[in-house]
């Protein structure tokens, strides 16, 4: 229904008239292509044909305008071609690396523990996800932390974006605290040409009680090894291995003369021997 028709009346039963030129009840399109790639579009007119009142441009949206005619002197000027940023970022991705530190409590041995975490920034859509490499024997959950959103920033509605990461910084998220260190080397060109200068990168602090964990498996090679002469080692290592030889005695036999020849056996596992 068309304000021109009721205008100045109000809006009650009986003051309520049917516009008879709108034939068309259809809801507006949302989607169309530009230059073979599908993209959202806002409606201009809405059920009915009606015309959309149009939301005003802000001081942002007109700074993107440009205002400055093309040169049209010598030739057409040149556009580039026109590739919407869901497509021309697909598949490329920030890489950080960082840790935090876990809390321990009661725990007369330590006091925190440095857990390492890799945290991944997707260009196509700004959202991020954190996980931490999997540590063998940790006892640990790992694995994923974060899975893939867009990560709040503040608690006004803001999100991280990449202009907001760099080294050397804290990033908070959901009430933990990640240090981010270091990052690779197409993080580190990808900031450089936006013009971000990256801060010296850190390196991550030694965790103690992994350090722990890494010397004992090397301590428990260190004469660790049975001697010989113990009774497990033999039982385990020797079972069913018999030493066997051929003797000559060297006094004959009283009664026939003759020189008696004996094979003796000894059995390694318990040091035995039998002729």
């Amino acid at each position: 229904m068309s304000a021109e028709w009721n205008n100045g009346l109000p809006f009650i039963p009986g003051y309520t008239f049917r516009d008879l030129s709108k034939t068309a009840f259809h809801r507006s399109q949302t989607l169309g292509y530009k230059n073979g790639f599908i993209l959202p579009r806002r409606p201009s007119v809405v059920i009915g044909k009606e015309v959309l009142a149009s939301e005003p441009l802000t001081h942002h949206d007109i700074d993107k305008l440009c205002f400055e005619a093309p040169c049209t002197v010598y030739d057409k000027p040149q556009y580039e071609e026109f590739i919407p940023a869901h497509v021309a970022l697909d598949k490329k991705v920030l890489r950080f690396y960082g840790y935090f530190l876990e809390e321990i409590l009661n725990s007369p041995a330590e006091n925190y523990r440095v857990r390492s975490v890799t945290i991944y920034y997707y260009l196509e859509d700004d959202s991020m996800c954190i996980i931490e490499p999997s540590v063998e024997n940790s006892g640990l959950p790992q694995g994923k932390r974060i899975k893939r959103q867009r990560l709040p920033k503040n608690e006004y509605g803001n999100y991280y974006n990449w202009k907001d990461l760099n080294l050397a910084m804290d990033l908070e998220v959901y009430g933990s605290k990640y240090r981010i260190t270091d990052c690779d080397l197409f993080t580190k060109e990808f900031m450089e040409s936006e013009g971000i200068i990256l801060k010296e990168p850190e390196k991550i602090p030694e965790d103690h009680y992994s350090k722990r964990r890494s010397i004992k498996p090397i301590l428990e090679h260190v004469n660790t090894s049975p001697a010989k002469f113990e009774k497990l080692y033999r039982f385990l290592h020797m079972d069913s291995k018999v030493n066997s030889g051929q003797m000559d005695s060297d006094a004959p036999e009283q009664e026939t003369g003759q020189i008696s020849n004996c094979m003796v056996s000894m059995w390694t596992n318990i040091s035995e021997k039998y002729f």
